[in-house]
């Protein structure tokens, strides 16, 4: 079962995701970038996700498709090596941005003033 965790950085809403991308797991992603699109980036990431499918590669297209329409950048960090080869064969990876914690914390919509920030790693 996929599990969704929202932190926001600034202008950046950084979805922790937990378990598998799939059939039958998908409206749960799909609900959280669509409500949290009025921000100026949303990042997937991808550090506890252990599967991808036909229908989650799918799903990430059309979200693709929705957040670009509204003007939104979405992007995919800390992607294994299984993930990373199968958006390899599926040609994905030339179509998604991916990023970095250190990127988002260095932009001008990570940084905040004051207290120092970092984000808390996807335990969710």
């Amino acid at each position: 079962m996929l599990k969704v965790h929202v932190q926001k950085v600034g202008d950046v809403a950084v979805l922790c995701l937990r378990g598998g991308i799939g059939v039958g797991e998908t409206s749960v992603l799909r609900n959280a970038v669509l409500s949290n699109s009025d921000v100026g980036s949303i990042v997937l990431d991808f550090a506890k996700v252990n599967r991808i499918d036909a229908a989650g590669l799918g799903l990430l297209l059309e979200l693709r498709e929705q957040t670009q329409a509204k003007r939104v950048a979405l992007k995919i960090m800390n992607v294994s090596k299984l993930i990373k080869h199968v958006m390899e064969i599926t040609s994905l990876t030339q179509v998604f941005q991916f990023t970095s914690e250190g990127e988002i914390l260095s932009t001008p919509a990570g940084k905040r003033t004051g207290k120092p920030f970092r984000l808390v790693a996807c335990t969710q």
